[in-house]
């Protein structure tokens, strides 16, 4: 239970903040503060401040302009450093990270007597590793930059290369530049800017000879004295998979506050998908002999290196006959598809007994090798930190990083392996696996992919059984007016607190939402789209300030096709500029009296803020059901059905009202706006389900054109 004084703070500091920006409360936000305060704030522990007992998650969903951001920060940050705890904010969107690193929290300290320390947190690959880039200056053959895949970026430094990364060296040693990607003043190519960076394997930690000025590790220094850490849901999602407190605080001692958490479960299926070319792989294989020689050649013949060199020979050939075995079946395999067809996918992700059995005999070669590339590892690693070690730790240090980076290839080409040979348990959701056939120099190779349709035990595992608390919010939590998709998609109980706090904008006077009068059937595409075409092309010319949402390329870029040249020059094209060049641009046209046109797909229907005068029309295009046949998708339907559901209603119209939700709230973004949005698709009036998507909708003034 919240004790009085900390509610007096949390109280107190929402006064103090409404009267320094003379403002008046809302209920909403009020009771949003309210909501998490209660439920963070009972979170039950012992002497040692261990979590006791559940309910120590509450989902808010808070509607466009409840000020969600303000409330949770008030409500939670106070309860996190009475409870010793640290916040844990997570978002979606790199927009939102800025918004709370430059804007929201700056103004919180400015605007209330609270005092707390903030940071941003990223990952390895946002930090230059001083390693990388001297090895890269230093080392004239190239062994650090080795790349393992054929379709890996491999370093080639040519006298622009050289002359940036000297220019890198010397911004880094004069203290000018921190060591992170983002505050560079100069863009980097991602293949001049990845071969200097590691990630987790690659990285020897404490025993690194630059370990006290490694930019990653001064950052990560930083986090440890901070209350509240701003980062993004993969960021959580990395450090979770690696147990927890690797990167980020212990989850036990960590408060998460999800925003844009409609996002988390897809991110999370995302991050435990797992994929492996058999031809690239047998390459790398292939290349151990000559990694092997290096090895060898480096280290004076040291016994511990010969010794497990030895060692490895026969997995590695052990791995390469499975390997072909593996390819020829599936050469097999595609030799099945239509012409055209470049991917198979297996019903209920269940694959044939023989492919599972070559898939085993893989996952037993590379187990063994794993462990064997792991042991090599550790002892070169040891050279790093033990005095008189028989390795010198100039060579440790210089393949420590190729050999964990050929280590971390190992694992995850097991874990394919192994998910390939092992039948899912029954009644818990399915795997998704399926094959994609790739052409190359090398001639066809086989791409095997694995992803869980679910990411919630993983969840549940990771995060919810082990975090001190956890806040999950958006403007669109719920589907269809529930929060049941959300939680089952999330692995938390059903009957986890939630709470749905409306918008305070007067939709109904202030915006309309109008269905005109279409005569082709959206599962017809070419024919809608046609229509769509010859529809906005008659409208657009009377409109000032337009975002046209489309759901597929094929479908904008036709429409573009179709349009006069006169109207098309007032058109802003998403694939052309970035999404923020976009966006300035469509703002300065209105700023100087001119119309503008964003023409946009997905990504444009969130986390776009045009306000005012920016935006008048929201026009969506049709309804964004997602593409029927992704595998991931196509699998859980199949598991839905079997089990008595109905995958349309279940799976496919939950999610097309969320994405509906999420396009339509781009229109009224301040309480003074309005405007209209317009949907070119008749079946939210034509079809049982349509009804429903206009229910979950704000409360817009209706013109349904007969």
């Amino acid at each position: 239970m919240l004790d009085k004084e900390l509610k007096a703070t949390i109280q107190g500091s929402y006064s103090q903040f409404l009267d320094a920006k003379g403002l008046r409360a809302r209920y909403a936000q009020k009771e949003m503060i309210a909501a998490i305060a209660r439920q963070i704030g009972g979170v039950m522990q012992d002497g040692s401040g261990t979590r006791l007992g559940e309910k120590h998650v509450v989902a808010v969903e808070a509607g466009t302009g409840t000020g969600k951001t303000i409330a949770y920060l008030l409500a939670a940050l106070p309860i996190a450093q009475a409870r010793d705890k640290t916040l844990i904010i997570s978002t979606a969107t790199v927009a939102l990270q800025e918004q709370l690193i430059h804007k929201d929290l700056p103004e919180l300290l400015e605007k209330t007597d609270l005092s707390f320390r903030y940071q941003i947190a990223k990952g390895r690959r946002r930090y230059l590793c001083l390693n990388k880039l001297e090895s890269s200056l230093e080392q004239q053959n190239g062994l650090n930059q080795m790349a393992l895949y054929e379709d890996e970026m491999a370093l080639r430094l040519g006298p622009e290369d050289l002359k940036l990364y000297k220019s890198l060296m010397d911004e880094y040693a004069s203290g000018r530049w921190s060591g992170d990607r983002d505050e560079l003043s100069v863009e980097l190519d991602e293949a001049v800017w990845y071969p200097l960076t590691a990630d987790h394997h690659q990285c020897t930690n404490r025993r690194c000879a630059n370990f006290s000025a490694c930019p990653f590790f001064r950052s990560r220094a930083e986090l440890e004295q901070a209350d509240l850490i701003v980062v993004n849901h993969d960021l959580v999602l990395a450090d979770l998979s690696l147990g927890g407190g690797a990167i980020l605080p212990e989850p036990a001692d960590s408060i998460y506050l999800f925003d844009e958490a409609h996002h988390l479960g897809e991110k999370a299926t995302g991050h435990f998908a797992l994929s492996m070319r058999i031809k690239a792989s047998e390459k790398q294989l292939k290349g151990y002999e000559k990694i092997f020689k290096q090895l060898l050649d480096e280290s004076d013949n040291a016994l511990i290196i010969k010794d497990s060199i030895e060692r490895m020979q026969r997995p590695v050939q052990e791995v390469l006959h499975a390997l072909g075995a593996l390819d020829q079946r599936l050469d097999e395999e595609l030799l099945l598809l239509k012409e055209g067809d470049r991917r198979k996918r297996y019903n209920r992700g269940e694959v044939p007994e023989a492919l599972r059995d070559l898939s085993r005999n893989l996952s037993v070669a590379l187990t063994r090798l794993d462990g064997l590339m792991e042991t090599l590892l550790a002892k070169v690693k040891e050279a790093l930190e033990a005095e008189g070690a028989e390795l010198d730790r100039g060579f440790a240090e210089r393949w420590a990083p190729v050999l964990g980076a050929n280590w971390a290839r190992l694992q995850r080409m097991s874990w394919l392996a192994r998910s390939f040979a092992t039948q899912d348990e029954e009644g818990a959701p399915p795997t998704a696996r399926w094959l994609v056939k790739h052409e190359n120099e090398m001639g066809v190779d086989t791409e095997m992919h694995s992803a869980p349709v679910s990411a919630r035990e993983h969840l549940h595992q990771l995060l919810w059984d082990q975090c001190y608390g956890a806040v999950l919010t958006s403007a669109t939590l719920t589907a269809l007016g529930s929060f049941e998709t959300l939680f089952t998609q999330l692995g938390l109980p059903v009957d986890t607190p939630a709470l749905r706090l409306a918008s305070p904008f007067d939709y109904a006077s202030k915006a309309r939402l109008e269905v005109p009068v279409m005569s082709s059937d959206p599962g017809k595409a070419d024919e809608h789209t046609d229509e769509v075409a010859e529809w906005l092309g008659r409208e657009l010319p009377q409109l000032t300030a337009v975002l046209v949402l489309f759901t597929s390329w094929r479908q904008m870029n036709r429409v573009m096709d179709l349009l006069e040249d006169e109207l098309l020059e007032r058109v802003i094209p998403q694939g052309d500029l970035s999404k923020q060049v976009m966006l300035q641009t469509h703002r300065e046209r209105i700023d100087t009296g001119s119309p503008s046109i964003l023409f946009g797909l997905a990504s444009f229907a969130e986390g776009v803020d045009l306000p005012g005068d920016y935006l008048k029309d929201v026009i969506i295009c049709k309804l964004p059901f997602s593409v029927p046949d992704d595998p991931v998708d196509a699998t859980l339907a199949e598991w839905v059905e079997e089990r008595g559901g109905n995958a349309f209603q279940d799976i496919s119209v939950p999610a097309a009202s969320v994405k509906l939700t999420q396009a339509v709230g781009r229109l009224l973004r301040t309480e003074s706006d309005s405007g209209r949005v317009v949907l070119l698709d008749r079946r939210v009036v034509s079809r049982r389900y349509g009804q429903a998507l206009l229910d979950a909708l704000p409360p817009f003034q209706r013109v349904i054109h007969r």
